[in-house]
């Protein structure tokens, strides 16, 4: 897999690996560790060398599963993971990014991951009771301190990015970025650009929807988060149907997957944007890395680029809690 770089010098695979769903958020946890260890394994031997955590998935657990599988070769990866809820009673409850919670999280993160240095630490969410401005000085601290190597943003606002990076560099935003969700092209991207950041695009194949393997018949199992996001209603699947349908028959043709021309647009829309699928299969890892060798004419792009507008996307990404977590 060829490689991209976020910000000024990290250097990272083309594809990395989303590890969140090995923890939460998708049904019954796998039952045996040693899979999802492998798993991670597995995704270094084919390539991937970017991985993605939190310390609010499980919570915590995800980033000792994380830390444990990728120790014998930490020094061929690069470990991202955030900090900015306060979690209680094991759930996240609310937000706090105040520097001392900053600093706790990254001495508790190192701790569980294993590390002497954060290689990209994100602030998960803004927390409006915070000046960003406070949050970007205290990763900078840490940065002298040589416990992080570089800072990034997750559901950043376009205002927010350019205030942050004026206090210490933004290396990396992360934000969800697909097909079928597409808020960040009007501001956050162009001011990616200006300002030399990278992009990480998380559900980058519409948590599995633009796979084609969801449709309107598909049962969520309990603890499945997409039995609570509006555009995963039944009513919603049928209705963006027609937007999968559409990318399948382009994979057909070009002998591929609909998650792979998923992905190869992500990568054709800039070199600096770097998405992370999750997955708990290693199959999967196999099928997005041949993303990167899937070649899109310029004409299929322009296809692809104009389909949400021209099909329509039904429903939120987000419920109506977790939309207002998102900084605007």
């Amino acid at each position: 897999m060829h490689t991209r770089t976020l910000g000024r010098d990290l250097r990272v695979s083309a594809i990395g690996l989303g590890a969140m769903g090995m923890s939460q958020s998708y049904g019954p946890n796998p039952g045996d560790r040693s899979e999802m260890i492998a798993v991670l394994r597995g995704a270094v031997d084919r390539g991937v060398t970017f991985f993605d955590t939190a310390e609010v998935y499980g919570p915590y657990v995800n980033e000792e599963l994380v830390g444990e599988a990728l120790a014998p070769v930490r020094d061929q990866v690069v470990i991202a993971t955030k900090f900015g809820f306060h979690i209680e009673n094991g759930a996240p409850a609310g937000l706090n990014s105040r520097p001392e919670q900053i600093r706790a999280v990254a001495m508790a993160s190192l701790k569980r991951l294993g590390v002497e240095r954060l290689d990209l630490f994100y602030q998960h969410r803004v927390d409006p009771q915070v000046p960003i401005e406070d949050v970007a000085g205290t990763v900078g601290e840490l940065v002298q301190e040589g416990k992080v190597r570089c800072f990034g943003l997750s559901e950043a606002s376009a205002e927010t990015i350019r205030r942050a990076h004026s206090v210490h560099p933004v290396t990396a935003v992360q934000s969800e970025y697909s097909l079928w969700t597409r808020d960040p092209e009007p501001e956050v991207l162009p001011t990616c650009a200006a300002l030399g950041i990278g992009f990480v695009p998380f559900s980058p194949l519409g948590k599995g929807f633009l796979t084609g393997t969801v449709d309107a018949s598909t049962s969520f199992v309990t603890g499945d988060v997409r039995a609570n996001i509006p555009r995963f209603t039944a009513e919603n699947r049928a209705a963006n149907q027609a937007l999968v349908e559409h990318i399948a028959t382009l994979a057909q043709a070009k002998d591929a997957t609909p998650g792979q021309v998923a992905l190869a647009w992500l990568l054709a829309q800039h070199p600096w944007i770097v998405p992370i699928p999750g997955t708990r299969r290693i199959a999967r890892i196999e099928e997005n890395a041949g993303a990167t060798q899937l070649p899109l004419s310029a004409d299929e792009l322009a296809d692809l680029n104009e389909l949400a507008g021209r099909i329509g996307v039904q429903g939120d990404r987000y419920n109506a809690h977790h939309m207002s977590l998102v900084d605007k």
